[in-house]
């Protein structure tokens, strides 16, 4: 099992996307265990986004996840790392197949909508930033039917 971090972009929190985007998560298949809206500090964001300092777009990236809230989450998985790529589709929207979330939902190559970790490394990475301490990581096996159904409907 992987777990990967996901974060809905100021963008798609100001759209009211959240719900949505959530549920294709969980319609696949897999397993929320942390979540949290929050407002970015600019120390936060230029640590997530290190890779890009120096990058024309940077001081514009750092602008925009810092403008409004975004929603956190990590998600567990087989593959999840992969599986949420897959769901989330290409950078810009305008590009991105149907049925992928950007594709669906995005018009715009800057403002994106979600961000998904690419790789086991920068999940790590990215978790401990956005979760330090597995704070609000939690561990579970899903009982889905359990919560579906009261016991006097079967």
């Amino acid at each position: 099992m992987e777990t990967t971090l996901i974060f809905i972009k100021p963008d798609a929190v100001q759209r009211g996307l959240i719900g949505p985007i959530v549920a294709r998560f969980e319609r696949k298949g897999l397993r929320l265990v942390g979540a949290k809206l929050m407002t970015v500090s600019e120390d936060l964001a230029k640590k997530h986004y290190a890779e890009h300092e120096g990058k024309p777009f940077y001081p514009g990236l750092i602008e925009f996840v810092t403008s409004s809230p975004v929603f956190v989450m990590a998600w567990r998985g087989v593959e999840a790392i992969t599986v949420c790529r897959k769901l989330i589709g290409a950078t810009n929207g305008r590009k991105a197949e149907p049925g992928t979330i950007r594709g669906d939902f995005g018009l715009s190559g800057g403002y994106n909508m979600i961000h998904g970790s690419d790789s086991p490394e920068s999940a790590a990475r990215e978790l401990a930033l956005w979760f330090p301490s597995d704070e609000g990581l939690l561990d579970y096996t899903p009982t889905r039917e359990q919560w579906a159904y009261d016991p006097s409907d079967l």
